[in-house]
């Protein structure tokens, strides 16, 4: 299977970090205000870290990075070797530049490297932020909703789900079935609405819904929504949907905050889904 998409530009860029993975000016913020020492929400060391192609080896690199989401997965353990079985302890995301992609990495271990085609940004991951810090944020999750049905409850992706109740309030069959000149029974207009604008308000509830148990609050009208697509896996192996949220939040518990940014938001953290990056806001 393909993937299907729904793409609009953001309405704010980000800028990758050229130097330190955690600059003030890129993604990851917050410098260490005290010594090394270990995460307060777990007792572990947190590391953040950026992984690029090594400038003279990018063709290299890019045979060896497998670009689909099962073989990105698999292909970003070589960083962090352990025994089989051994549960992932680190969260994702993968952005291109050139065609060629970075990975910003937050670990409980440093990665290693094996492979001169590659180089490893780390340093330890101690994010200070204070109640009420505004920050802007970029997320690309994996949205979903739990729903009850004959089967108990199911997982649905959260723009499927809203088309499937648009459908069920009108008594439709599936989304061709509603025409632009549909009108109620009223006689007012009644077309579907356009795939930007459903995927934006299912995903930016879906956020708004989760922010408290995060420790913050989602200022709403800042909120751009990109990249929604749906990935298919070979005979139905992997099926998930993924988005692109950013805009700016603020903080309402550092102490559940800071374990977001440590343990990711959301489902499909394997699959580069969940990790936040955040910095001050403008």
């Amino acid at each position: 299977m393909g993937t299907r998409h729904c793409r609009r530009p953001c309405a704010r860029s980000y800028r990758d970090p050229q130097g330190s993975p955690a600059s003030s000016k890129g993604v990851a913020v917050w410098r260490p205000q005290r010594a090394c020492g270990t995460d307060p929400q777990g007792g572990l060391n947190v590391y953040f870290s950026l992984i690029t192609p090594r400038p003279g080896f990018e063709r290299r690199a890019a045979h060896e990075w497998l670009g689909d989401a099962y073989g990105e997965h698999q292909w970003l353990w070589r960083f962090f070797p352990a025994p089989a079985g051994t549960e992932r302890d680190f969260l994702f995301r993968r952005r291109d530049t050139e065609g060629l992609p970075r990975f910003y990495v937050v670990s409980q271990r440093k990665p290693q490297l094996d492979s001169d085609a590659w180089q490893i940004q780390c340093r330890e991951y101690r994010p200070q932020v204070p109640n009420g810090a505004r920050l802007s944020f970029e997320l690309r999750a994996n949205p979903v909703v739990s729903r009850t049905g004959d089967k108990g409850a199911v997982r649905h992706d959260v723009v499927m789900d809203a088309k499937k109740r648009l459908l069920a309030a009108r008594d439709l069959p599936n989304w061709k079935a509603w025409k632009p000149d549909r009108t109620t029974a009223d006689g007012q207009p009644d077309p579907p609405p356009p795939l930007y604008d459903l995927a934006h308000a299912a995903c930016t509830d879906w956020l708004i819904s989760r922010a408290e148990q995060y420790g913050f609050e989602l200022d709403k009208s800042t909120v751009s929504v990109a990249a929604y697509e749906q990935h298919g896996g070979k005979r139905g192996q992997l099926r998930f949907s993924t988005v692109d949220l950013a805009g700016e939040l603020v903080v309402t518990d550092a102490e559940r905050f800071v374990s977001a940014l440590a343990n990711g938001i959301g489902r499909a953290k394997a699959f580069g889904c969940g990790l936040l990056l955040v910095r001050p806001a403008m």
